[in-house]
């Protein structure tokens, strides 16, 4: 079950009491994960709360708004805050994800930055790490896809995460295997601060139903589309109808800035729009545990990424 959407930004929830007759105390914080684009901060947070909550994809860009995921224990419960990809900003979208970026760290209990462990680290994760050092909070490195490395790469990358001089810990894994990475949340979990869960223990993210629903049409469209085109896609879900039958009837709008990216989504006879939907649908009806209708349509809106109202619309703060 996901709870209710955040539209105040990165504001802590009240604490949820601790269950009677609980035999330990309980801790509970916020991580907030920071990252190159595309490094898997996503699947690591897919990883640890057990059941996918942000969507992946190859693409940079993929995540926009900080996404929390809740991954709770017997005794802990992290706050999981996927940052987006931590870039230079370049436009309104890019500039509101970096402050969003500023605000969930000054709110976090600790850092988990997450680095490629293929591509090694780089200037970029050099940038990172500034950033993290003057936050006042404890940092944690994982450097991730390590399955795709043989044993003295991985010891070269950890070593070159050590040298960033901003972590005790560093732990090898692979967040789509799940290697490492219970290790990994339990030793975020003991660094969490004394106190009541913020959520109940059934749920495991904060989005609406309808922007965990439009995260996974747009995942949809990211995977099967190339170039310009997936920076340019954003999807508003108008309608979720639930009727008698069962069935759940979803209304979704996909956004693009040209006509030509139109063209794209909707391919040859309809024939993307049509593969877009029937993955989307399979995602949907995942999620929900109900049979799913679903309706797409394709519109232009030029220049959305620099639009301020248009932003404020699509809740990236």
């Amino acid at each position: 079950m996901v709870s209710g959407p955040d539209p105040q930004g990165p504001q802590r929830l009240a604490p949820v009491p601790d269950p009677e007759g609980a035999a330990e105390p309980t801790r509970a914080g916020f991580v907030a994960l920071a990252g190159r684009p595309n490094v898997g901060k996503s699947t690591m947070v897919n990883a640890m709360v057990g059941r996918k909550v942000a969507i992946t994809s190859d693409k940079p860009q993929t995540t926009r708004r900080a996404i929390r995921g809740v991954a709770t224990g017997a005794a802990e419960q992290l706050v999981l805050v996927d940052l987006p990809g931590v870039q230079r900003p370049r436009d309104a979208l890019t500039e509101r994800m970096q402050r969003r970026v500023e605000r969930e760290l000054k709110d976090a209990d600790a850092a988990l930055m997450v680095i490629n462990g293929e591509e090694g680290v780089g200037p970029g994760d050099r940038w990172i790490a500034a950033l993290l050092a003057a936050a006042p909070v404890p940092v944690v490195i994982a450097v991730n896809k390590v399955d795709r490395l043989d044993a003295p790469r991985v010891i070269t990358v950890l070593s070159a995460a050590a040298e960033l001089g901003i972590a005790d810990d560093i732990f090898p894994v692979s967040a789509r295997k799940g290697t490492g990475v219970l290790e990994l949340r339990a030793h975020l979990g003991a660094l969490m601060p004394a106190s009541p869960f913020f959520f109940p223990p059934e749920d495991n993210s904060d989005q609406s139903e309808a922007q965990l629903l439009a995260e996974l049409v747009r995942e949809a469209a990211l995977r099967r589309t190339f170039q310009e085109v997936p920076h340019s896609v954003e999807v508003v879900i108008d309608e979720i109808d639930r009727d008698r039958s069962g069935v759940t009837r979803v209304l979704g709008k996909i956004w693009v800035e040209t006509e030509s990216q139109k063209g794209i989504l909707i391919g040859a006879h309809g024939k993307m729009i049509k593969q877009i939907g029937t993955a989307a649908r399979k995602e949907l009806q995942r999620e929900l545990g109900v049979q799913v209708h679903l309706e797409l349509s394709v519109r232009v809106r030029k220049g959305w990424r620099g639009d301020e109202r248009a932003l404020d619309r699509l809740g990236i703060e």
